[in-house]
C-alpha cells in the first residue's frame, strides 16, 4: 500500500493534498544526482571534451518531469471547477476547493517562482564574484549584467548572442542555467490547464504516443548534433523544439500514471512485492544512479545509440521507478525523514546550485584542474556549500514567502 505524507507544509494552500513522501524523496536524490553530474560537467567544460563519468546524469531532469505529471495530475485534475464527477464531490466535502485556469496559474506560481527570482540573484552575485566576464574573458557591461538579472526574475529567456545573454555560452537563462527546465515546465503546467487536463485517458496515451514517437526520431537520428538528450537549455530550434518534446512525452506519461495508479493495491502476500514496496526508495535510487553511471556509448553511423540508450531509460525504466514510488512506502524513522528532507531541499538545491557550479568552473579553469582526484576536496566543499544554501533558502526565503502568498490566496 502507498504511503502519502499526511502532514504537508506550513507553505501549501489549506485544501492542498498530501504528498507521496517517497516520490517526494525520489526527487531529492534525483537532484543530489544532477548535482553529482554537474561536478563531472565541470570537468569536462574545463578541458573542452565530453563528460566522461557519470555521464548521463541529466536525464534525472526527464526524471523530474515524470514525476511532475504524476504529482500535477494526482492533485488537481479532479479539482477543476467544471469537472463534475463523483470524485470532485468527495473532495469538496473534506475542503477541497474547485479550480479555475486562473486559481491553478496562482499557485503554480506561488509554488516555483520565489525560488526562480532567489536562484536569479544568487547567479548574478555568482557572476560579480567571477569578475563579470563571459567564458572567453570579454569583460560585461555591468548594466547588461543587471538588465539580465531583471529579465531573469520575469523569467524571460535569452536569445543567443543577445547582449544580455552575458556569460556567452548561449544559455537561456545565463544567470541559472538549469532554469530553461523550469521554462518548459511552465509551459507544461500551461498546456495542462488549458488543454491536456481535458483529455480522456485515451487521448491522453494518444498524446503521449505521439510526442514519444517524435522524441524518439529526434534523438536517434541526432537532429541536435549532441548526441544524447541533454537539449533545451539554449533558444535556437533544435534545442526549443526538442526541449518541449523532452518535457512533454514525461510529462503525459507521468499524468497517464496517475490516473491509472490505484493507491489501494494490494500485494496478496507476495513477499517479492512486499519486499519492492517495503524497500522502493532505496532500491530505485540505486537503479536511478546505476542508469546514470553507465558509460558513454559511441555512435554509429547516423544513430546516436548513446541517445537510444537514454530514451530506453525514459520510455522503459523511469514509469517503473514512478509507480513503485508511488506504490511503495517508508519502514523507517530515519527512511521517512530522510524522504521528507530530501523532498524539502529537491527544488531549492536544483535551482541554486548552478550559480555555485559557475564560480566552480571558473576555478577549476583557471587552475587547469581536470580530475575528481586533483579537486575531491574543493568537490565536497561546493556540494556541501549547494545542499547548506538550498536548505537556508528554503527556510528563511522560500517558505516564508509562499506561505504569506498563501494567505493572500
Amino acid at each position: 500500500m502507498s504511503e502519502i505524507k499526511n502532514i504537508t507544509s506550513s507553505t501549501a494552500f489549506a485544501d492542498t493534498k498530501p504528498h507521496y513522501a517517497l516520490l517526494d524523496g525520489l526527487r531529492g536524490a534525483a537532484a543530489l544526482m544532477v548535482l553529482w553530474y554537474h561536478v563531472f560537467e565541470g570537468f569536462a567544460f574545463a578541458k573542452g571534451s565530453i563528460i566522461e563519468t557519470f555521464n548521463h546524469g541529466h536525464l534525472g531532469v526527464d526524471f523530474f518531469f515524470m514525476l511532475s505529471g504524476f504529482v500535477i495530475s494526482y492533485a488537481y485534475d479532479d479539482r477543476w471547477k467544471n469537472n463534475v464527477n463523483r470524485q470532485l464531490t468527495t473532495d469538496n466535502r473534506q475542503g477541497q476547493k474547485s479550480l479555475t485556469i486562473w486559481s491553478f496559474f496562482k499557485r503554480r506560481l506561488i509554488r516555483l517562482h520565489p525560488m526562480l527570482i532567489m536562484g536569479a540573484v544568487i547567479g548574478f552575485i555568482a557572476f560579480m564574484i567571477q569578475g563579470g566576464v563571459q567564458w572567453d574573458g570579454t569583460h560585461t557591461p555591468i548594466h547588461w549584467s543587471i538588465i539580465a538579472l531583471i529579465l531573469t526574475m520575469f523569467f524571460i529567456p535569452a536569445y543567443h548572442g543577445a547582449a544580455y545573454e552575458i556569460r556567452g555560452n548561449g544559455e537561456m537563462f545565463p544567470l541559472n542555467g538549469p532554469s530553461w527546465s523550469l521554462f518548459f515546465e511552465y509551459i507544461g503546467n500551461i498546456l495542462y490547464a488549458l488543454f491536456i487536463r481535458r483529455l480522456s485517458n485515451k487521448m491522453l496515451a494518444a498524446l503521449a504516443g505521439l510526442t514519444g514517437i517524435l522524441w524518439v526520431w529526434f534523438i536517434a537520428f541526432d537532429i541536435s548534433g549532441y548526441d544524447m538528450i541533454g537539449i533545451g537549455w539554449t533558444l535556437d530550434y533544435a534545442n526549443f523544439f526538442g526541449g518541449l518534446l523532452r518535457m512533454l512525452f514525461p510529462f503525459t506519461v507521468g499524468m497517464l500514471i496517475a490516473r491509472k495508479f490505484n493507491k489501494r493495491q494490494k500485494t496478496n502476500n507476495n513477499r517479492f512485492l512486499t519486499f519492492l514496496y517495503r524497500n522502493a526508495f532505496w532500491i530505485s535510487t540505486l537503479v536511478l544512479f546505476a542508469l546514470f553511471s553507465f558509460p558513454y556509448i559511441p555512435k554509429e553511423g547516423t544513430l546516436s545509440v548513446n541517445g537510444i540508450y537514454e530514451l530506453a531509460c525514459i520510455i522503459f525504466v523511469f514509469p517503473i521507478l514512478v509507480w513503485l514510488g508511488a506504490s511503495g512506502t517508508t519502514t523507517t524513522t530515519f527512511s521517512t525523514k530522510l524522504c521528507n528532507f530530501l523532498g524539502d531541499i529537491s527544488y531549492p538545491l536544483y535551482i541554486v546550485h548552478y550559480p555555485v557550479m559557475y564560480v566552480f568552473y571558473a576555478w577549476l579553469i583557471k587552475n587547469e584542474l581536470y580530475t575528481l582526484g586533483e579537486t575531491w576536496q574543493m568537490v565536497v566543499l561546493v556540494m556541501a556549500i549547494s545542499i547548506a544554501l538550498a536548505y537556508a533558502c528554503l527556510k528563511l526565503y522560500d517558505e516564508p514567502v509562499r506561505k504569506w502568498l498563501s494567505k493572500k490566496n
